[in-house]
């Protein structure tokens, strides 16, 4: 490869990774005028930009506990596989994005390369033990966090940290809800309900079934209903599939670019607890969060320390409840379906939401310049360090 230009490596596993990986890249060429070269692993929004996944990243799309292990042996072979590419390439820097179970296993193995470390998205070592943050210092030489409480904590263990910003500062604004409901179709009177079921195929199947009989529940209610469900790429076809029954009319988004304008056209939302909660904030979608993992998976996490209150993004920013959490056992149809229509039925509780959502977005601070030319110029700057 022509190395005139500094080579970037990216390694994103999964489809959150992913879009902030893409938006990196085009940041990047953006940033360099295309004088940049981009190698990696990466899923549909990174290879928008240019990127040549090493491997499909859907290979690496899995959460919890109980469903990793039968997956170990192959993605120990991918481990290694792309920590020996990358010792091969001898790229200018290494950012790995989010994925810590995957992407700091392959930057442990490349310690004693020289190769610097940028990791993209801060591991919850703050809602689980410090220890973590430690070891994380050991593997990484940088890193980016997508929350300003997160830089305090790393420094103080002695990793370098910067403050990028969180994606959905620069992406849940920007939905144009008039111009999403015109195209589809939706009156601009009708109640749109958004469903966020999960971006994994574990994630769909524990999470769609609840939302699916919530759903029914709130159909005999509110017959007048219209649901949009933005799906990503990689479990488009099993959305599809286990909506074809609903009672309600059902739009399916798989366009990656037409998220955040489905957010921005509904009106109440219910969704997996994840990033996409603090997506639906800014876009000021009052919801109710809901989650379940597996029952192995749950069984281990209950007996871990944990130092947080809250599981969604929202209610962790604002340090209170402001959006209502159904977890594990909590996470019913009836539950969600009493949550969801409480906001369907309440002006006042769907503005005492978007009132918390507008102390998230003082949080999170100013998004100028966006997140993704932050993280960045972190990486670029980090490069010109290298080479001088």
């Amino acid at each position: 490869m022509n190395r005139q230009e500094p080579l970037v490596f990216i390694i994103a596993g999964e489809p959150s990774g992913d879009n902030l990986a893409g938006r990196l890249i085009a940041a990047l060429r953006e940033m360099t005028g295309g004088r940049v070269q981009i190698a990696g692993i990466g899923g549909p929004q990174s290879e928008a930009q240019g990127l040549k996944s090493l491997f499909p990243m859907r290979e690496l799309a899995l959460i919890g506990i109980a469903e990793v292990v039968p997956h170990l042996p192959r993605l120990l072979r991918r481990m290694n596989e792309t920590a020996a590419t990358i010792r091969e390439m001898k790229p200018d820097i290494v950012v790995t994005v989010d994925a810590p179970s995957f992407t700091l296993r392959v930057a442990n193995k490349l310690r004693g390369s020289g190769i610097p470390i940028v990791h993209y998205v801060a591991p919850q070592a703050w809602a689980w033990r410090a220890g973590r943050a430690k070891t994380l210092g050991k593997r990484v030489n940088h890193l980016m966090a997508l929350l300003p409480f997160e830089v305090p904590f790393f420094a103080e263990h002695g990793l370098p940290t910067s403050y990028v910003g969180h994606p959905a500062i620069e992406s849940a604004m920007a939905g144009d809800g008039k111009a999403f409901r015109k195209a589809h179709g939706i009156d601009e009177a009708a109640t749109l309900l958004c469903v966020v079921p999960g971006s994994r195929n574990s994630e769909v199947g524990r999470m769609l079934p609840v939302f699916a009989e919530a759903v029914a529940l709130l159909a005999d209610r509110y017959p007048d209903l219209h649901i949009v469900i933005p799906v990503a790429p990689n479990v488009a076809e099993q959305v599809q599939e286990r909506t074809k029954g609903w009672p309600l009319p059902v739009l399916h988004v798989t366009d990656p670019a037409e998220r955040f304008h489905a957010f921005a056209a509904s009106d109440v939302a219910m969704a997996k607890s994840g990033t996409v909660t603090l997506e639906l904030g800014l876009a000021r979608v009052p919801m109710a969060v809901a989650y379940r993992v597996s029952a192995l998976t749950a069984f281990i996490v209950r007996r871990m320390p944990i130092a947080v209150k809250f599981a969604s993004l929202v209610n962790l920013l604002a340090d209170r409840e402001v959006v209502p959490e159904l977890i594990q056992e909590e996470c019913t149809a009836e539950a969600v379906a009493e949550k969801v229509g409480h906001l369907l039925g309440s002006p006042e509780a769907r503005a005492a939401q978007q009132a918390g959502f507008a102390e998230v977005l003082h949080v999170l601070g100013d998004a100028d310049p966006p997140p993704s030319r932050r993280a960045a110029k972190v990486v670029l700057d980090l490069i010109e360090k290298r080479e001088t």
